[in-house]
């Protein structure tokens, strides 16, 4: 068709576009799309480079909004649709270790896209991986794949892209995923952003074979595909698709019009395309003008740039940086990189812009376009320029990388370097060195140092160790010699440790070594010589000879020390091995400075030697190692204490223990400990006179007494006995240490002790002034004397905090906030005079809570007016606007209009109309004013902002504000940009807080109405509020990994209906059911897919019916020959196995998983091992050991271990083993020994118990370890033997401090209903808990688990009359309560949620854990 009947034609098609349903309005929405696409789409279209205009810059959807069809959605973090749940469970279905694998690497992914709006080809290749390990792929997955392989992934190059591409396209079809329109559109945008060159009609045909119908939107891609050629015809000819299937035609078909008329070469149609635009009722966006202006710098026309760009402007098109970057792409793409400065200069620098320019940089060098691209690096400079601190030095890291790992010229990049550096803002020539040595480019690296020689750097010698690694791997002799050589050339010679670790491991011999190297002109035969003579030789003479030469530069001792035991084991020349041990302990060249004692390295020589040596040699040797001790000991060598215990376990263990007297001999005396003086006394009172008598008998001794005077002082303290404490420091104030101070003055401030508590704040800076108090006890200083009048000596803590640098935590911060709240009640000059101090000191940052307390105290006494001017005041000071929501809603209430236009104007000044219309919508949605509120949310022009509108749904979810949520719900069902699915979710989780499942039903009911795409949790939400109550969810729930999708439950019809009808059966339990369909598709040869015989097979498994599975699984094996099961039904398998007892076949299911490469999970390994310990099966647990050496650390092997032991009688072997794990102070275990006092306790072992319950009292006074005692005592107390736990708790006091283990067993036990009584049993045992709030709160817990709303009551009453203070989260269990029980709540009920609450007490937990660390 000639060119010009092909442009007639076009122009009939699209003056005939007004019959299609084209709204006159550019501003409005056509009927059946969404013209301007997602609204955030051009704020980001991917990665900038892609030439396309049109579609492909951003996304034309549906009107139906499906989340599938939105580049934002899918490009920039929405992979939650793709991601899993993860919840935990304890069935034998848990989530096999690749599916976490798989789940952390979308993750990954999901962060990069967030926080940098690119991906790696690693990151797609991982998913890839663990998508084929899984062999479930699901068509999100399979989207979200397909589109990270367009601009999104700038590393690679435009094919590189496309082959991706296909190869995840074919991959996933392989694996069974069904591609339906969605999928061949992404894949035809990614052939537009990648240029990639196809057929638009072989495209439909592949669809149509495929039986995909095409939609509106691939006919829009194609025609961008045509018209990218400059194929006006065929875009003609999909044009009159279109209009044929009375679609109609979109502002992106007139933004690919643009570009095709300008590669055609017809740049005037190609203008006039804006006109015909306008003619058709459509105004043309930003996007029709970064078309035409792309058009124009493929041409190089910069005057026309310009013009454009002004015409832009004045038709109130904004461009923003991303689109103006698509022009620098474009002009540098085509050969006119000359003119990029010059619109470079026109980059505002917006938010985001940092990600967006990176990206387009690492798009520029990637096609070869560096000068370009280090043009916009330097932007990225200048934004950083003022605040080196905040990474500036590391700005041009990526651009260095890329311009690296794509292989660009080293002079060129050297270039960049070096004007890099000479701004002083990058150490740029050594980054580009480890950047070429990390990816292993041998060259560029020698020639990088070579110019870092001539600038006069340094250059080291682990420089080349990347380098000859790679030679090490790869057994390459030659290489490491050319790098050897190199090495040389730049006088850089390796050191000992460079050829023992990377040059001698490829020659077979010393002598071979010697001679290659001497060969290929290295001299390097004294080095050379040495590193082989420490790794080679055994004799003890050799090693004093070597290591005793003064000459002989300090190794590292880890190098020496395995040569060293190796040559020792001999026991050959122990005269030799004394002189060895004796020049380790008193040469100054093998001594650790940083070290306690100087004979540790000496120490650790000793034990590695016991450590490496089998019990049968230490046992043939008992005479030589006496021999060796004796002679050390003569020569006044000395280990530590720490070695000794090591040592002396070690030779109990090889039944030599007469040796350990030797070693004894050896243990540095540091004088004598007082012995324990024993624990008769129980209470804290005995345990104070304990202390005073240890106190008073060291005294006596003239021993030192600081740290049993500080014990003491915090005993009394703890026990609220100030004035004996402050006696006992003024008995002994030269043994005061700045930590006892602090003791004493956190309890004056508890008291409320003022003069004190400053005299001794005094003292302690006498004492030492460069020592300081934690935050923590500074807050409750400054507090303690801003409420007893002292304003200044508070102002002056404070700043004395500022003078020594110590920062406030995320508690202390509230603190403040409460410090504040309590002090507004009384002063409100003192709180701002503390305000003003620590936010002009820095010490923390103004927020809106912070300032709350002014404002609070003014709403507390309905004194609008003053809330109003103390909010401004904030606001002038702080830049912060406190509780201003409180007061419009006071205002809207009140009806004082006067008031509420000041507001109005102060809050529109300061903060925009945008964020004062939201204020008063919400304002008037809270007073009930809902016409008001309506009026408000329709002003036109008003967009959606999440953040706000999920802040004001999560008020109304706090406050129980069921009808205020749903007012809003309705009125923003047309708000522009609102998220109809993340708005009803809102209202959902309130419909679940209420447990209102008929309110749930009313809300999914008008989700349908306005065709809401719901995400997957809310569809999990509504069917968890639904079954909650009784009903079927009515649509199908989503696939997570602890619960299988429902299938419909219809009987098959044909054959291709079996594998969906035998899963749905299996996923509903109905094995039996499944095995006779199973069977009954068998003998009508219809095909079973691999994936329905494993969900059989691991739903039989979870029933138990072992025999049935092995069945199953014959068959299958039967059809095809190489089936094999998933790792979750083999985990099932051994868990199966286990549980009937049958340790043999789970054993030989371990090794064939260990054989092919498959680690059995940790809960297949707990239920095994708990099986061979039941069956006293020591062999089982040593062998499976082995086979798991991941776990192999795990408590989980000493504790079945010891269980065997006593099931076989062995009740010595037992205690030896469990003993050992806790003996050494510096290897102790975490977990503890609690499942073997358990297993005792069930089983009625009496005897066992005595042996563990006196090893458990030994460790705890003795070894100073009570974990196991802890353990014990919890156990007896979980099993209701009370008496026996007071008894235990009186042998170890020591028990009755472990408060973690303590609080623990209350948190465990207040989540079960009916367990309120254990807890009780352990506070009449130990009933002086300091943290009083804590444990109320745990025991509130527990009334509200058993809904026992009286016995709550009386607790708080309990509380008040103690003067205990109650947690939020306390007050909010009891509000609850009274709430569901119909009741007044009596109190202030806490506005937030549960969780927001959990979250406050984990954070405070974790602050004190690292506060006490």
């Amino acid at each position: 068709m000639p060119f010009h009947s092909a442009t007639e034609n076009m122009a009939a098609l699209l003056r005939s576009a007004r019959l299609l349903k084209i709204s006159p309005s550019g501003l409005l929405q056509i009927t059946g799309t969404k013209r301007n696409g997602p609204p955030l789409g051009r704020l980001y279209s991917g990665c900038l480079g892609g030439r396309s205009t049109g579609v492909c810059s951003r996304q034309i959807s549906p009107a139906s909004g499906h989340a599938s069809s939105r580049v934002w959605l899918y490009a920039m973090g929405c992979v939650r649709n793709y991601a899993v749940a993860t919840e935990q469970v304890d069935e034998p279905n848990m989530v096999p270790q690749s599916k976490q694998r798989y789940e952390s690497t979308l993750s990954m992914l999901d962060k990069s896209l967030k926080r940098t709006g690119r991906v790696t080809k690693t990151m797609l290749q991982g998913i890839l991986h663990d998508i084929r390990r899984e062999g479930l792929p699901s068509g999100n997955t399979a989207l979200l794949l397909l589109r990270c392989c367009g601009p999104l992934l700038p590393e690679l190059p435009y094919e590189k892209r496309t082959e991706l591409a296909h190869h995840v396209w074919d991959v996933l079809q392989q694996l069974g995923t069904k591609y339906d329109v969605i999928h061949y559109n992404a894949l035809l945008k990614v052939y537009l952003h990648n240029e990639f060159k196809f057929s638009p009609t072989d495209f439909l045909a592949k669809m149509e074979t495929a039986n995909v119908k095409p939609n509106r939107i691939t006919y829009q891609r194609l025609v961008a595909a045509y018209c990218k050629n400059g194929d006006l015809e065929g875009a003609s000819t999909i044009l009159g698709l279109m209009k044929n299937e009375d679609l109609p035609i979109t502002e992106a078909v007139f933004n690919s019009l643009v570009t095709g008329h300008a590669r055609a070469g017809d740049m005037e149609s190609s203008n006039n395309m804006l006109t015909v635009m306008s003619e058709a009722g459509i105004k043309p966006s930003p996007d029709t003008y970064i078309a035409l202006l792309n058009a124009y710098a493929e041409k190089g026309d910069l005057d026309s740039l310009k013009k454009t760009m002004e015409a832009a402007e004045s038709a109130d098109c904004c461009l923003m940086d991303r689109d103006i970057m698509q022009v620098i792409f474009t002009l540098a793409m085509s050969g006119h990189e000359q003119h990029t400065p010059e619109i470079i200069k026109r980059l505002r620098h917006e938010r985001g812009y940092i990600p967006a320019a990176i990206n387009l940089c690492v798009n520029l060098i990637t096609n070869g376009k560096e000068g370009t691209a280090f043009n916009v690096q330097k932007t990225l400079t200048l934004v950083h320029s003022e605040s080196p601190q905040d990474g500036s030095f590391t700005i041009g890291n990526f651009f260095l990388k890329h311009c690296v790992n794509m292989d660009r010229p080293v002079e060129k990049i050297v270039s960049f370097c070096k004007e890099l550096q000479e701004s002083k803002m990058h150490t740029a020539l050594s980054r580009t060195l480890f950047f070429a040595l990390q990816a292993n480019k041998k060259d560029m690296s020698f020639a990088l140092m070579k110019m870092m020689k001539e600038q006069n750097f340094p250059i080291r010698t682990h420089y080349f160790w990347p380098l000859l690694a790679q030679h090490i791997k790869d057994q390459n002799t030659a290489g490491m010699v050319e790098v050897l050589k190199g090495m040389q050339e730049l006088e850089v010679y390796p050191d000992i440790r460079t050829l023992i670790a990377y040059v001698h491991p490829l020659f077979p011999s010393a002598q071979e070594a010697r001679q290659a190297l001497k060969d290929a002109g290295l001299s390097l035969q004294r080095e050379l010589s040495l590193a082989a003579e420490f790794r080679l030789t055994a004799d003890p003479a050799q090693l004093y000879t070597i290591i005793s030469d003064p000459s002989f530069t300090r190794l590292d001792f880890l190098v020496i020390r395995n040569s060293l035991i190796v040559g020792f084991r001999k026991f050959h020349d122990i005269e030799s091995m004394v002189k060895i041990t004796e020049l380790l302990y008193k040469d100054e060249r093998f001594m650790t400075p940083d070290l306690p004692f100087p004979c540790t390295e000496a120490s650790v020589l000793l034990y590695k030697l016991i450590a490496a040596m089998p019990a049968r040699d230490v046992q043939a040797r008992q005479d030589k190692l006496r021999e060796f001790f004796n002679q050390l000991q003569a020569k006044g060598v000395c280990i530590t204490e720490n070695h000794y215990k090591g040592m002396k376990n070690l030779l109990i263990s090889y039944e030599v223990p007469e040796l350990s007297k030797d070693v004894l001999v050896l243990t540095e005396q540091r004088g004598n400990k007082s012995g324990t003086q024993g624990r008769a006394a129980a209470g804290t009172e005995g345990k104070v006179l304990t202390l005073e008598k240890i106190l008073a008998s060291r005294m006596e001794e003239n021993l030192s007494v600081s740290k049993i005077l500080k014990q003491t002082i915090q005993t009394l303290c703890a026990s609220g006995n100030l004035q004996r404490a402050l006696e006992l420091k003024q008995q002994n104030e030269k043994d005061m240490m700045v930590s006892t101070y602090a003791i004493l003055i956190s309890e004056c401030t508890r008291q409320s002790n003022v003069e004190e508590a400053l005299n001794l704040k005094r003292e302690m800076n006498r004492l030492d002034s460069s020592k300081t108090l934690n935050s923590h006890l500074f807050i409750n200083l400054v507090k303690m004397l801003a409420e007893n009048g002292k304003v200044e000596e508070a102002v002056d803590m404070l700043k004395e905090m500022k003078e020594k640098q110590v920062a406030l935590t995320a508690i202390d911060i509230k603190l403040l906030f409460y410090m504040f709240t309590d002090l507004a009640e009384t002063d409100l000059d003192n709180v701002r005079r503390l305000q003003d101090t620590i936010f002009t000191l820095g010490l923390a940052e103004p927020t809106n809570n912070l300032c709350s307390p002014l404002v609070t105290s003014y709403l507390d006494r309905e004194d609008l007016s003053g809330a109003l001017d103390a909010v401004k005041e904030c606001h002038k000071l702080y830049n912060v606007l406190p509780r201003v929501h409180d007061i419009l809603v006071g205002l809207v209430k009140k009806g004082d209009t006067e008031l509420l236009a000041e507001a109005m104007d102060f809050l529109g000044q300061e903060r925009g109309e945008m964020i004062l219309l939201y204020q008063l919508f919400f304002a008037f949605l809270q007073a009930g004013r809902f016409s008001e509120a309506r009026k408000i949310i329709e002003t036109p022009g008003l967009r959606a902002r999440p953040r706000s509108l999920k802040w004001f749904a999560e008020r109304c979810i706090a406050l129980n504000m069921m009808e205020t949520l749903e007012q809003m719900l309705e009125m923003t069902a047309k708000l522009f940009q609102s998220d109809r699915d993340e708005m009803y979710f809102y209202g959902l989780c309130l419909c679940k807080e209420t447990n209102d499942w008929k309110k749930a039903e009313e809300m999914w009911m008008k989700m349908q109405e306005e065709n809401v795409n719901p995400r997957q949790r809310t569809l999990r939400l509504l069917a968890e509020i639904f079954k909650n109550n009784g009903q079927e969810p009515p649509f199908e729930e989503p696939e997570t990994w602890y619960k299988e999708p429902v299938v419909k439950t219809a009987a098959p019809e044909d054959l291709t209906d079996y594998n969906a009808h035998v899963l749905n059966l299996s996923r509903k339990d109905k094995v039996k059911e499944a095995f006779q369909t199973l069977k009954e598709a068998n003998k009508r040869d219809a095909e079973i897919e691999p994936r329905t015989y494993d969900h059989l097979i691991r739903s039989m498994f979870a029933q138990g019916l072992l025999e049935d599975a092995m069945k199953v699984q014959e068959i299958a094996t039967s059809q095809m020959p190489n089936f094999k099961m998933s790792e979750v039904a083999n985990n099932m398998h051994i868990i199966t196995f286990s549980k009937k007892g049958q340790v043999d076949g789970a054993m030989e299911k371990v090794r064939s998983m260990v054989q092919n490469d498959s680690r059995p999970s940790a809960f297949a390994i707990s239920r095994l091992l708990t099986a061979l310990a039941d069956q006293a099966n020591l062999e089982g647990i040593q062998e499976l050991k082995l086979l798991a050496k991941e776990h192999e650390s795990s408590m989980l092997f000493v504790n079945n271990t010891a269980i065997a032991h006593i099931k076989n009688g062995d009740l010595d072997a037992a205690v030896e083993l469990l003993e050992e794990c806790f003996t050494h102070p510096d290897r102790r275990p975490k977990d503890g020994i609690s499942h073997v006092f358990k297993k005792v306790l069930e089983e009625g072992n009496d005897k066992a118990l005595d042996k563990l319950s006196a090893m458990a009292e030994r460790l705890a006074n003795h070894f100073d370890c009570s974990k196991p005692a802890t353990d014990l005592f919890l156990q007896l107390l979980d099993k209701d033997k009370v008496e026996d736990a007071k008894f235990m708790l009186a042998r170890c006091n020591a028990v009755a401090e472990q408060t973690g283990p303590l609080m623990s067993f209350m948190a465990r036990n207040a989540q079960t209903p009916g367990q309120l009584g254990k807890i009780k049993n352990l506070l009449s045992l130990i009933p002086d808990f300091t943290e009083k709030e804590v444990v109320y709160a745990y025991l509130m817990k527990c009334h509200d688990v058993n809904k026992d709303l009286e016995s709550a009551k009386a607790l708080y009453e309990q509380m008040q009359e103690e003067g205990v203070v109650a947690q939020e989260l306390t007050l909010k269990r009891l509000a609850v309560l009274y709430r569901n029980a119909g009741q007044t709540v009596p109190f202030t009920e806490p506005p937030n949620s549960f969780s927001f609450y959990v979250e406050q007490m984990k954070e405070k937990a974790k602050a004190q854990e690292t506060h006490e660390a």
